[in-house]
């Protein structure tokens, strides 16, 4: 959760008192409607009851451009895409949106620090047909966790920004998201 350098706050608990200040002024950048960007925002308005205004952009790139430029006051932007213009001091990052610190930032805070049970991180999985059998897909997932837990492979992840998460979370990921996007009523483009 990044903020421009315009907001006149420094901390997750500033931003929410500013934000039920000055409701509905508040702009929400985002890399487009229903992406990780947008849902991590309307999920943040859903529990810290704030109302700002959503503005989807044609990727997260533009949108950190605009929040970079002080149009726009905040975005929920995904850590290797937002990173390098935090550490330089060009976004104040208030938290990070994962359920604990980040490594590569260890001075910016979960946001479920101040908004208990918050969680929205991105992930990337990998899929298969339909119709594949069970056995190669236990196959794939056991080959790709392994890999995932080489220490090579987690420095490389933490140097763009990441941290490998082996497993399947797609049902509790699904299950989720599908309530923030009923509740925030988006809709397909």
């Amino acid at each position: 959760m990044e903020v421009s350098l315009s907001v006149p706050v420094k901390t997750v608990p500033e931003f929410i008192a500013y934000a039920k200040a000055n409701p509905g002024k508040i702009n929400m950048a985002s890399g487009g409607n229903g992406g990780i960007t947008h849902l991590s925002g309307e999920l943040f308005k859903m529990m810290a009851g704030v109302d700002m205004v959503h503005v989807p952009y044609r990727g997260e790139a533009p949108a950190i451009g605009d929040v970079l430029g002080g149009q726009l006051q905040v975005i929920f932007g995904t850590v290797p895409a937002s990173i390098e213009h935090t550490k330089a001091g060009k976004l104040c990052a208030l938290a990070v949106t994962t359920t604990s610190r980040f490594d590569n930032l260890p001075d910016v805070p979960a946001l479920t620090e101040f908004v208990p049970g918050y969680e929205a991180s991105t992930w990337y999985g990998v899929g298969a047909p339909n119709n594949t059998s069970p056995n190669i897909i236990e196959k794939l997932n056991n080959e790709i966790n392994v890999i995932l837990a080489d220490p090579k492979m987690k420095v490389r992840f933490a140097d763009l920004g990441g941290t490998p998460l082996p497993g399947s979370p797609i049902a509790d990921e699904t299950t989720k998201w599908g309530k923030v996007v009923r509740a925030a009523n988006i809709k397909p483009e």
